[in-house]
């Protein structure tokens, strides 16, 4: 699965300083007279993306004869654990591919190079403005957006047309109306909400305008009406008639996904890393098959799901030679040919708007991600915030098997107060 973040190793990243010691070269200010060699942490699908951002490294080697990269596949849900484990003891890469989670965590932690001022930052303007805001901790920004992503609501036009449907649904309500009349006249199941996973059930939180927390307040807002009434309806999203019963198994995701793609289930929400394995599947032979539109909204008329993706960090224990190095790498990987050419090869959405070109948003997927994303909603500046996704999803999954939300969401509370102990509730 494309989600999933540790909190125990964002926890453990705030607590442990940062030691002066890491990749080639690092813990010293000397400065390289002949070719650098700079470590390249990617944590993209090995099999299906790792290739491209690899030959983009080697475009980028042919363009500095003096700067080598060592490009590394990281397993992504390894990832996290290996670089606080390098970044505070030994072996970190000079520059990595960071999920937005992560990189005021580390920021905070104190180990990534402040890259305001530097090359890595020269196209700052050209990205837009949310995704850079969320790659700043206290004020400076620590990393360059790489490529960015957020939920939205799939659909079959095929079998939505089959039952009679014109336009995808906009609020919950319209959605388990059309779920039922899908079952009813297409004789599929309507929808399929994606269980236990806290990441998907934060548009339900957002439409009825509220937040796991309150970030500037410093509040955990987890137990208020507005997210009791947001998780009711999350519950009522595996009863309602057309709609599927919670998959809490090891492969519901996998389950999930293989029944959209055979057309046994008309509608999910899912982001845009699907899309390429969507396309490959029996119901959508023809790209155009696949419907993309916001999530639904909520009873306060509010939509929008979180915004995730990856950017580019530098690591701050490389010395200075590898850091000018890294810096060099950062700006080539997040420039708008190489967002452009990523796109295309990957299915992924560009973090600037002069990388969406024509034939980039001749991928019908991408297309529709870009217009969801006006919605999208960004991360606070709070380094644990990723955490906050754990334990929400875990008792997500207790609630929706009979635990009472009001219980269900004093214990995301407390988990909370653990790792926010200066929050109130």
């Amino acid at each position: 699965m494309r989600r999933g973040i540790a909190a125990s190793a964002l926890v453990a990243a705030l607590a442990v300083s940062m030691a002066a010691c890491g990749s080639s070269g690092s813990g010293s200010d000397s400065k390289a007279s002949g070719p650098v060699t700079i470590t390249y942490w990617d944590t993209s699908n090995a099999t299906n993306e790792a290739p491209n951002y690899q030959e983009l490294a080697k475009k980028f080697e042919a363009a500095n004869p003096n700067i080598k990269v060592n490009f590394v596949s990281v397993p992504f849900d390894q990832a996290q654990n290996k670089l606080q484990t390098a970044m505070g003891a030994s072996g970190a890469p000079d520059v990595f591919r960071s999920e937005v989670g992560w990189t005021a965590a580390f920021a905070k932690a104190g180990y990534l190079e402040p890259l305001d001022g530097t090359p890595a930052a020269t196209d700052a303007a050209a990205f837009q403005p949310s995704l850079v805001q969320q790659a700043k901790y206290q004020g400076k920004l620590y990393g360059i957006p790489l490529v960015t992503d957020t939920l939205g609501l799939l659909y079959n036009k095929d079998l939505f047309t089959k039952a009679g449907i014109t336009t995808a649904p906009t609020t919950w309500d319209e959605l388990k109306t059309d779920a039922a009349t899908l079952k009813d006249k297409a004789g599929v199941d309507g929808f399929w909400m994606r269980a236990g996973d806290g990441y998907y059930a934060m548009p339900l939180l957002f439409g009825e305008g509220t937040d796991t927390v309150d970030a500037t307040g410093k509040k955990i807002t987890i137990t208020t009406p507005e997210a009791a009434k947001a998780v009711e309806t999350y519950k009522t999203l595996f009863t309602a008639p057309g709609t599927v019963k919670a998959d809490l198994t090891s492969d519901g995701y996998a389950h999930m996904m293989d029944a959209f793609n055979s057309g046994k289930v008309a509608a999910i929400i899912q982001g845009p890393w699907e899309v390429t394995n969507i396309y490959k599947g029996t119901a959508f032979t023809d790209k155009n098959n696949l419907g993309i539109a916001p999530v639904p909204a909520g009873t306060a008329g509010k939509a929008g799901a979180p915004t995730g993706g990856h950017n580019v960090s530098v690591y701050a224990g490389s010395d200075t030679a590898h850091k000018a190095a890294a810096e060099k790498f950062a700006a080539y990987m997040t420039s708008a040919d190489s967002e452009s050419f990523i796109a295309q090869k990957n299915s992924t959405l560009p973090t600037r708007a002069d990388a969406f070109t024509p034939d980039v948003k001749a991928n019908p997927g991408i297309a529709g991600f870009q217009a969801v994303l006006a919605t999208a909603k960004p991360r606070p500046e709070l380094p644990e915030y990723s955490s906050l996704f754990a334990s929400l999803g875990t008792n997500l999954g207790k609630i929706v098997q009979g635990t009472s939300t009001q219980d269900g969401l004093t214990t995301i509370a407390t988990d909370y107060a653990k790792l926010l102990p200066d929050f109130t509730k």
